[in-house]
């Protein structure tokens, strides 16, 4: 039994004549016949009356309508939970808090796209209550955000942890601060400070950790990407994750280099959410596990606090 033959049914039962359903299903009459023909002997059934001013189901086939309908319900029902899960798989979006995106996420959509060449991956820039929300309402599929290390994660979504790290002072190599061993606050006071807006993590942790003290100029953006551009182009210091800034290319070619807080064991996470209890795609449920890799693959490439000296 094929689908195809319960929709011809249906199609002759709802037009009443054999010619009109092979019309609207553009197949010849006589191959509609003997389709049907083939239903009814499968079934043993008589499915159809057939007369020369056109066929209505039989009393036996009108019995089976409703077992029928039941069957084809459940094919739409089918293809339309097929359809919604191909075009998600064809578009993931995914916001970050920027912390990591050059580092971690950058490498993540290079390795799915070998795999996923037709998957289109939006990366949504927004601070954390914004990417929170939009995981909430399904607007985003992922979410790559930074908490403080006391920080309790959301009970509504899934969270993976991917990196811990360490604050550090992010400068130019020509930087006052770049002789030193480990910046202290008062060393760090002395500079222009470049900052994260409200709503980021590490805007909490530097109000924390200046005490209500003010720099000597401040400059606030969004996101740390902005962050290191900005102390690259030499306007001051800022203060990141390690794993912000570790492998980043400023970092790599020495246009910018990190040293360590004194005296501060204040801990950083990254991590990858998503919504509990509903169907993953296949690609989401791919980007998802090539994050954790590569986040894995970080951990044992570098060793925490290397290149902080």
């Amino acid at each position: 039994m094929r689908v195809e033959q319960l929709e011809y049914l249906a199609a002759v039962t709802r037009l009443g004549s054999l010619r009109r359903a092979s019309e609207e299903l553009h197949l010849s009459q006589p191959a509609l016949s003997e389709t049907l023909r083939n239903l009814e002997r499968e079934l043993g059934v008589v499915l159809l009356e057939r007369r020369r001013s056109g066929a209505r189901i039989s009393d036996e086939g009108r019995e089976l309508l409703p077992h029928i309908a039941e069957v084809l319900d459940a094919v739409d029902r089918l293809r339309q939970a097929a359809d919604d899960q191909h075009q998600t798989s064809r578009r993931l979006r995914l916001g970050t808090v920027n912390a990591a995106t050059v580092t971690l996420l950058a490498p993540a959509i290079r390795e799915f796209r070998a795999t996923h060449p037709s998957t289109q991956v939006e990366v949504i820039a927004d601070r954390q209550d914004g990417i929170h929300q939009q995981l909430t309402e399904g607007s985003f599929d992922l979410g790559l955000i930074s908490y403080l290390g006391d920080d309790a994660p959301p009970p509504s979504l899934h969270t993976t942890e991917l990196l811990r790290g360490r604050p550090v002072v992010c400068v130019r190599p020509d930087s006052p601060l770049a002789a030193l061993t480990a910046v202290t606050v008062t060393d760090l006071l002395a500079q222009p400070l470049i900052v994260m807006r409200s709503g980021y993590a590490m805007h909490r942790y530097i109000h924390q950790l200046l005490r209500g003290r003010a720099p000597s100029l401040s400059y606030s953006t969004d996101g740390a990407e902005m962050c290191k551009l900005m102390v690259a182009e030499g306007l001051g210091a800022t203060v990141l994750p390690d794993y912000s800034v570790l492998d980043d290319p400023l970092e790599r070619s020495g246009t910018i280099i990190c040293r360590p807080l004194a005296g501060d064991d204040t801990e950083l996470r990254v991590v990858i959410q998503r919504r509990h209890a509903r169907p993953v795609p296949t690609a989401e449920r791919d980007l998802h596990a090539i994050l954790v890799r590569q986040a894995a693959r970080r951990r044992t490439s570098r060793p925490a606090g290397e290149g902080t000296r």
